[in-house]
Formats: C-alpha cells, sequence, structure tokens
C-alpha cells in the first residue's frame, strides 16, 4: 500500500531555493523543471517501497540518493515525511540543522 507523502515546510525551502538557484544560474527553467519532475517521481517511487533508501545516522531517517541528491525522509505508519532534499555539492557539515527530528 502506498504511502501518503508529506513534505517538511523545511525541505519544500529547501528545494525551492535549489531549483531557483539553477533557474538563475542557467538563465532558463529547463534544468529546474527536469530536476523537479526526478524528484517528483523519485518521492512517487519512494511511496509505494520506502525501504529502498540507506539508513542514515539520523535516528529514524533514511536516504536515498540520486546522482547529487539526497532525498532524507521518515517512515511513519500509514505517510512518508520528506525532510530534506540536499544537493550533496553544498556543504555537509550545514545539514544537521536543517533535519527536524
Amino acid at each position: 500500500m502506498a504511502k501518503r507523502i508529506i513534505w517538511s515546510r523545511q525541505a519544500e525551502r529547501v528545494f525551492n531555493k535549489i531549483l531557483e538557484f539553477y533557474i538563475e544560474r542557467n538563465g532558463s527553467k529547463t534544468y529546474s523543471r527536469k530536476l523537479n519532475q526526478e524528484i517528483i517521481s523519485l518521492v512517487s517511487i519512494l511511496s509505494n517501497h520506502p525501504f529502498i533508501g540507506i539508513e542514515s545516522d539520523y535516528k529514524d531517517i533514511r536516504i536515498l540518493i540520486k546522482g547529487n541528491y539526497k532525498i532524507y525522509y521518515k517512515i511513519k505508519e500509514d505517510k512518508l515525511i520528506i525532510h530534506l532534499v540536499w544537493d550533496s555539492r553544498q556543504n555537509q557539515e550545514s545539514i544537521s540543522g536543517k533535519l527536524i527530528q
């Protein structure tokens, strides 16, 4: 049974910043649209197969890695909570303050 997907405000905010960065950097929405679609597709897969991500060092948080991006999420009984979408080219040390546990 597919789990309901819930995006935390933090996840939405950080992912939107990533998309905006690439729109500004590339002068086009093409890459951001493609990235958005890829992440949405991965989250949809997670909804049906929540254990495909690896366990992380954060309590009850799993990670699905796709290229340079990591999706941090938590599995609950009937839902899957997306806590963060992270571009791994960023400073990894600054991630801990962004994960809500």
